[in-house]
């Protein structure tokens, strides 16, 4: 049986005829993504088991602690069945630990760390430092329109490169690559559902109804 966000007491539009939209709550900023979402009118249920993963038609991967999502991920059986959904074409957003779970590659990752991978990216875990060192930004993302993304970054990954299959939405100055896509897949390595932008969760979204609608 999912687990639908309003047995948590939050308002999350369980039931709503929006989009049937997960969030893998095995641990990190689950909550923050959910609340986004429903007041995006999705749908959206708390995933922690196999067969609720098999209710929904898109997914979050929120931020938090990659090592620790991917052991929660194989200890409750989670893992295989996100790889198997994710090569089957399952619309993902991860953002910041999430976007390490999606890369095909982790540079520092620790001993037996193991990602779902689908991204064609290399990562770098906590680039930017520690928690002390976090910062905001605002970043040019051609996809979403003029108007500049506010970018939030807590310990975040950086992309150190992409592959032929993918493709860089966003970079700092730096040139740093911070926001990548490739087909129903889609990665930040900042966190937009702290601060009340919601321009990557709705190109998620889409990605989302156009693959139901198949």
């Amino acid at each position: 049986m999912t687990t639908n966000l309003r047995s948590e007491s939050l308002d999350a539009g369980a039931g709503s005829a929006g989009p049937r939209v997960g969030v893998l709550a095995l641990q990190g900023d689950f909550r923050e993504h959910a609340r986004v979402l429903a007041g995006l009118g999705a749908d959206v249920s708390l995933i922690r088991r196999p067969e609720e993963l098999e209710t929904v038609d898109g997914l979050v991967i929120p931020g938090g602690e990659s090592t620790v999502m991917d052991k929660l991920a194989r200890a409750y059986g989670l893992a295989e069945p996100l790889k198997a959904a994710i090569a089957a074409g399952l619309p993902v957003y991860g953002t910041c630990a999430g976007l390490i779970m999606l890369a095909d590659t982790v540079l520092d990752a620790i001993e037996g760390q193991q990602s779902f991978g689908g991204l064609d990216v290399v990562v770098r875990r906590n680039a930017f430092g520690s928690q002390n060192q976090s910062f905001e930004t605002d970043l040019d993302v051609p996809a979403l329109g003029e108007a500049p993304v506010h970018a939030v970054f807590i310990r975040g990954p950086v992309v150190e490169s992409v592959g032929d299959s993918a493709t860089a939405l966003a970079t700092l100055d730096d040139g740093r690559v911070v926001a990548v896509e490739q087909g129903n897949l889609l990665g930040t390595s900042f966190h937009p559902e702290i601060d009340g932008e919601t321009r990557f969760h709705e190109y998620f979204l889409d990605k989302v109804r156009v693959r139901a609608a198949r």
